[in-house]
């Protein structure tokens, strides 16, 4: 008998080992596809999270229409209810077409310029098929239709409903848009110069509200006061709201939609969403007990309308920085803006004698161009008060001095021109007998009205 060749049998096994045992451990192909397909999964179900959280975000930010439109009526008196009504519903409706044909192509269009974009929506180069795409649309075609809203309250009670009409269609074509491209240019396939330079408004405190706020101070300088505002001695005097419980609830719901505004502003869904909801809340909370306590020391009394519109004018501060502050930062940027915001009613009404029934200017433009300023100061990474020196709040000082420019010039122009041709202000007659009647030929509480001559 032959002898065994040990070596010879431990090299065949260690061969067979190497050969076979993958065989047998490799998981089957149809295991491995299923492990690609899981992985690409996730990734679908997390670009579905993306697209259902913006789009809910979305929905918050149009129900806002409807706040906006409660707080102004509340703020002024019952025989324009249905003129303000009818404003929040048409300069939504008209500035969601104008937006869609010719804004969103300005706003996020790779040229950015007044023609010639890749989204104009008449292009045979339209690329909005993407399921992202038209959930971007319409999160910005809410936010137009913010930045337009704006403006009716500041000029409320004497507007001609057609030149108000037409103001709108221009806010969302072109002058809100084309600042959006270039501070936001990027969110798609634009670049703007501002985004360029570091500016920072993760939310729109300028972009949205500061350009919405210095064109309803231009709409207010042009149409000038309501009838019996300011007496022979300058002096102004009080028209109070009708209904300041139909007010107060349409700054619930304006806080409420807030928390689709900043939040969704992520249009990515993670746990960033609450973070963004504690400083949004906070600085709403903080806006409010401020201008509370604010007009309880300069009135002896605490002012009902002036916490609400402190509310508000927490939230608008903190639309720029909510991404980027920490909460305490959000609780300071708060408490000052519900100070200013009363400060810069008071300055308004008497300094500068423009009238403005709700506080639009002060709650839209000033405390949010006070909110993109507070970037520079509050911000974690950059901050003045973080150590990041003054570099990012310089940058920011820039978009604001921008905003108000290209805003409040333009707005000048614009309500001249509408002055001029289609007509600005309605008659003596039709403002002391309310637009209700004049411009729509109808009453917002049928047997109820009560005209006044002031």
């Amino acid at each position: 008998m032959k002898k065994i060749n040990h070596r010879l049998i431990l090299l065949i096994f260690i061969l067979s080992c190497i050969l076979i045992v993958p065989v047998f451990a490799a998981p089957p192909a149809e295991e491995t596809k299923s492990a690609l397909v899981t992985a690409a999964d996730l990734e679908k179900l997390q670009t579905n999270l993306n697209v259902v959280w913006t789009a809910v975000a979305a929905f918050l930010v149009f129900f806002m229409q409807a706040g906006f439109a409660m707080v102004e009526s509340g703020f002024t008196r019952a025989k324009n209810t249905v003129n303000i009504m009818m404003k929040n519903l048409m300069d939504f409706s008209f500035g969601t077409v104008s937006f869609f044909l010719i804004g969103f192509g300005l706003m996020f269009g790779v040229t950015n310029g007044l023609f010639g974009t890749t989204h104009f929506a008449m292009s045979g180069t339209n690329v909005l098929g993407a399921d992202w795409n038209w959930t971007f649309l319409i999160f910005q075609t809410v936010f137009a239709g913010t930045a337009a809203t704006i403006v009716s309250g500041a000029m409320a009670e004497r507007t001609k409903f057609a030149g108000y009409l037409t103001y709108s269609v221009f806010i969302c074509a072109i002058i809100y848009p084309i600042f959006g491209s270039w501070a936001w240019g990027s969110l798609l396939d634009g670049g703007g110069w501002l985004e360029n330079l570091g500016f920072q408004d993760f939310a729109g405190s300028t972009v949205v509200h500061s350009i919405g706020g210095w064109l309803a101070l231009a709409g207010a300088i042009v149409l000038g006061p309501r009838i019996g505002k300011y007496g022979p001695d300058g002096k102004p005097r009080a028209i109070p709201g009708h209904n300041i419980a139909i007010a107060s609830l349409g700054v619930f719901i304006l806080w409420f939609g807030w928390f689709g505004f900043n939040p969704g502003s992520t249009t990515f869904g993670d746990g960033n969403i609450g973070r963004i909801a504690v400083t949004t809340n906070m600085a709403a909370a903080a806006g409010a007990i401020a201008a509370l306590f604010t007009s309880w020391i300069i009135y002896k009394k605490p002012d009902g309308s002036m916490a609400l519109n402190g509310t508000l004018a927490g939230l608008v501060a903190i639309t720029a920085p909510c991404a980027t502050v920490s909460p305490i930062g959000a609780l300071f940027i708060g408490l000052i803006a519900g100070i200013l915001v009363v400060l810069s009613v008071i300055f308004i009404d008497h300094v500068l004698k423009v009238d403005d029934p709700v506080g639009a200017v002060s709650v839209h433009g000033v405390t949010g161009a006070f909110g993109t300023l507070s970037v520079g100061l509050f911000n974690v990474e950059g901050g003045l008060f973080y150590g990041g020196g003054f570099k990012l709040l310089g940058i920011q000082a820039i978009g604001v001095l921008t905003g108000f420019v290209w805003a409040f010039g333009l707005g000048l122009l614009l309500f001249y021109i509408i002055k001029k041709t289609v007509g600005l202000r309605v008659t003596e007659d039709e403002e002391l007998m309310g637009l209700d009647i004049g411009e729509h030929g109808m009453e917002a509480y049928s047997g109820f009205q009560i005209f006044s001559t002031q």
